[in-house]
């Protein structure tokens, strides 16, 4: 029986509510029937629709199935943009992809702020759920997950980097000791060193994880909702002027003094991360955004319409000082949109997305490389134009993360498991949301 099921942590109106037991819950959700199947070690159940049960909801399960849609579709969906969007603006460095995909390409950078939001809130819901429960915080175990999950990958595409200059995207790159202590970020020099820059984003990550359990920590030591509000507060402000001041001072070094570095880049993370303690410290709260996900998602894409305007003039002062908290705050009322199944986003099924979103990071490290590569063999080629070569692009591009996903990433992250749980599998937390990436 606990091979045959699996958890399922949904939140959705339609869904049942249903005890987070040791092992396994299963639920299959319609809107003409719906029947939720829970086991632990002595008993199971069957719960009518609009029974609960102490929990959590528990949502779209398939008997007999392991591992049974253990990620949220909305963010996943989400995730797929981010990363297509990434690469579609990287692809200014074999020519870009034509006048049809211009603007997309041009505001692709904006796919990040979308991976900061996703990545804050996926973070944020497994490191405060147990905080909130008064459950001491579990580093040791947070910062191995997190090292399986990110560094194996990395640790490759940089040997490549590193090994076979003749494959990089660019000729010059910073040192190899600031990829290794991730501050590529704080360091570069742009203007001659453009290989595997776009690690950039990963050092930014890197220090969220290695700072934030620490404040959470700290926070919730004696929780209070103005020492929250007044430390979120304190964040966005003082990016604000720092932003501002460094704009006067950057002597046309913007992507060195503004875009790249950590300190300037953190209002995504903080919007994931507040959507994170909605959820853990204010459930009815977060029940009641759930059920009113497409107002969120309306509202959201408001927001980011009034971002991308603003955007217009990347490097204005203006949209330096308040673009990014404006931008991160759109994405994050579209994230908790993509949260419930209830939503649009939530119901919509677009084949392939799953899998995109699950094989993202590795897509993200090694996309640049590809896109080289191809380039290089295209140029012997040139009868391949147009969308052809967009084709030629894109098979390779996903290829290739695909090599990285299941030659490396992949057995790590099963490595990982196995490590944690060598005789048994068990279902993941019910409060943390999974996306793929998480």
């Amino acid at each position: 029986m606990r091979d045959a099921l699996h958890a399922v942590p949904f939140q959705a109106p339609i869904a049942h509510r249903v005890r987070s037991y040791r092992y396994a819950a299963l639920s299959v959700a319609t809107k003409k029937s719906s029947r939720c199947l829970v086991a632990n070690p002595v008993q199971m159940q069957t719960l009518a629709l609009g029974q609960r049960c102490n929990g959590y909801w528990l949502a779209y399960g398939t008997q007999g199935k392991r591992n049974t849609m253990h990620r949220l579709p909305g963010l996943d969906l989400l995730r797929a943009i981010a990363i297509a969007w990434v690469m579609l603006f990287h692809s200014y460095i074999v020519g870009g992809l034509g006048e049809p995909f211009g603007s997309l390409q041009s505001s692709g950078w904006m796919g990040v702020d979308l991976f900061f939001v996703l990545s804050g809130y996926l973070i944020g819901s497994q490191l405060l759920k147990p905080l909130s429960q008064g459950k001491p915080l579990a580093f040791g175990r947070f910062y191995v997950r997190r090292t399986f999950r990110v560094v194996p990958a990395y640790l490759v595409v940089l040997a490549i980097y590193f090994s076979l200059p003749w494959a990089r995207e660019a000729d010059g790159i910073q040192p190899l000791w600031q990829f290794l202590t991730y501050t590529v970020n704080f360091l570069i020099d742009y203007e001659h060193n453009q290989a595997f820059s776009h690690v950039w984003s990963l050092c930014v990550e890197e220090h969220f994880y290695l700072l934030f359990p620490l404040l959470a920590w700290w926070l919730a030591r004696n929780p209070s909702v103005g020492k929250f509000v007044a430390v979120c507060v304190a964040i966005i402000i003082g990016g604000m002027v720092m932003r501002g001041y460094l704009w006067h001072h950057m002597d046309d070094r913007f992507v060195e003094v503004i875009y790249y570095p950590t300190y300037n880049r953190i209002d995504g993370l903080l919007a994931g991360v507040v959507l994170a303690t909605i959820q853990a410290y204010r459930p009815a709260m977060w029940q009641r955004m759930q059920e009113r996900a497409n107002l969120w998602l309306l509202a959201g894409c408001v927001v980011l319409a009034l971002a991308i305007g603003l955007f217009q003039d990347r490097t204005g002062l203006l949209s330096t000082v308040i673009g990014y908290p404006l931008l991160s705050w759109g994405f994050a009322l579209v994230v908790a949109a993509g949260t419930s199944p209830a939503s649009w986003l939530g119901r919509w099924r677009v084949p392939a997305v799953g899998w995109i979103a699950l094989v993202s990071y590795s897509l993200y490290l090694s996309h640049k490389i590809v896109f080289h590569l191809v380039q290089a063999m295209l140029a012997e080629h040139p009868q391949v134009h147009g969308l052809a070569a967009f084709s030629v692009y894109a098979v390779a591009t996903f290829a290739g993360g695909a090599l990285l996903y299941y030659a490396v990433e992949r057995p790590f992250l099963r490595l990982r498991d196995r490590l944690r749980h060598p005789e048994r599998e068990t279902a993941r937390p019910a409060f943390a949301p999974r996306s793929a990436g998480a």
